[in-house]
């Protein structure tokens, strides 16, 4: 199995972070469309579904937060 694209991955956590394509979109200098496509090659290259959208926000699905359960922000 080969990675996925490194801007896959960047559009990816961005995404995840603010819970929205368009402010990914912001923070990395691309169109929401951009990151749209880049999350939609990552889905195709991993075969899960990441996100699930809710109006203008979108949020993780289980498959993208399943593999980060066990991690947090701050060391205990």
């Amino acid at each position: 199995m080969s990675l996925p694209p490194l801007a896959a991955l960047r559009a990816f956590e961005a995404a995840a972070r603010h819970q929205s394509f368009k402010k990914a979109a912001g923070e990395i200098a691309v169109t929401p469309t951009a990151i749209s496509h880049q999350i939609r090659l990552l889905e195709e290259a991993l075969g899960v579904r990441l996100f699930d959208g809710f109006g203008s926000s979108v949020f993780c699905g289980q498959m993208a937060v399943a593999p980060f359960a066990g991690f947090s922000e701050t060391p205990s």
